[in-house]
C-alpha cells in the first residue's frame, strides 16, 4: 500500500503521531526485530545538507526530525522509517546525518575525535565508528562518518579544515588518529 502524499503538516503530524505510538526505538536505531511490511514511498527527502524535507519544505521541528532520524535504517540501497507494524522508504540525496561539530581531545595516537550530528547525537569516532574519505567535486575530499550500521554522516566543509589541522604523518599516509586508530584522509 502507498502512502497517499496528503497535504501539509496534517500529513506530517499524522506520520509522527503513528511514530510517537511505537515502542521508543534506541539511540541505535529501530530494532533488527521489527520487520513490518513496507507501506511504500513517502515524499520525505533528506537533502545533501542533511535538512530534512517533506513534500518539498523544510521541516522545520527538530524534535521531530529527531524523531524520524530515530527510526531510519537502510535496507540495501534504501532508506527507511521503520515501526513494529510499518516500513516508509525515504530519499537521501546523500548521508541521511550531517556532521556539523567536531570535538577534539588529547594528542597524536592518544587523540580522541567526536562529532555532533544535525539531530544532536554525538557520535565517538574510532574503530567502531570509522571516518572515511571519498573524492569529493573538483577532486577535493568528502569526509564520511559511521553513525549507525549502513548510515553516515557527511561532514560539513568546515570540519573537513578542523581534520586537516589535525592530520599527522603515519607509514606515508596522512590521516587523523581518533581511540587508537588511524584514518588516512585519502578517498576510497
Amino acid at each position: 500500500m502507498a502512502v497517499p502524499s496528503p497535504s501539509g503538516a496534517s500529513a506530517l503530524d499524522a506520520l509522527a503521531r503513528d511514530l510517537s505510538r511505537a515502542p521508543p526505538a534506541p539511540a541505535a536505531g529501530p530494532p533488527a526485530h521489527w520487520n513490518p511490511p513496507s507501506c511504500g514511498d513517502v515524499d520525505m527527502r533528506i537533502r545533501a545538507d542533511g535538512t530534512w524535507t517533506y513534500l518539498d519544505s523544510p521541516i522545520r521541528r527538530p524534535a521531530l526530525v529527531r524523531l524520524f532520524s530515530s527510526v531510519m535504517r537502510r535496507e540495501g540501497d534504501d532508506y527507511v522509517l521503520v515501526t513494529p507494524v510499518e516500513k516508509l522508504r525515504i530519499a537521501v540525496d546523500d548521508a541521511p546525518f550531517a556532521g556539523v561539530e567536531l570535538r577534539a581531545t588529547g594528542h597524536g595516537e592518544a587523540q580522541a575525535l567526536d562529532l555532533r550530528t544535525q539531530v544532536d547525537d554525538w557520535i565517538a569516532l574510532g574503530p567502531g565508528r570509522p571516518l572515511r574519505f571519498a573524492r569529493g567535486p573538483s577532486d577535493g575530499l568528502k569526509p564520511y562518518a559511521l553513525v549507525r550500521p549502513g548510515l553516515e554522516a557527511l561532514l560539513a566543509r568546515p570540519l573537513l579544515y578542523e581534520l586537516a589541522a589535525l592530520a599527522q604523518a603515519r607509514d606515508g599516509a596522512t590521516g587523523v588518529f581518533s581511540r587508537g586508530a588511524f584514518f588516512p584522509m585519502e578517498p576510497e
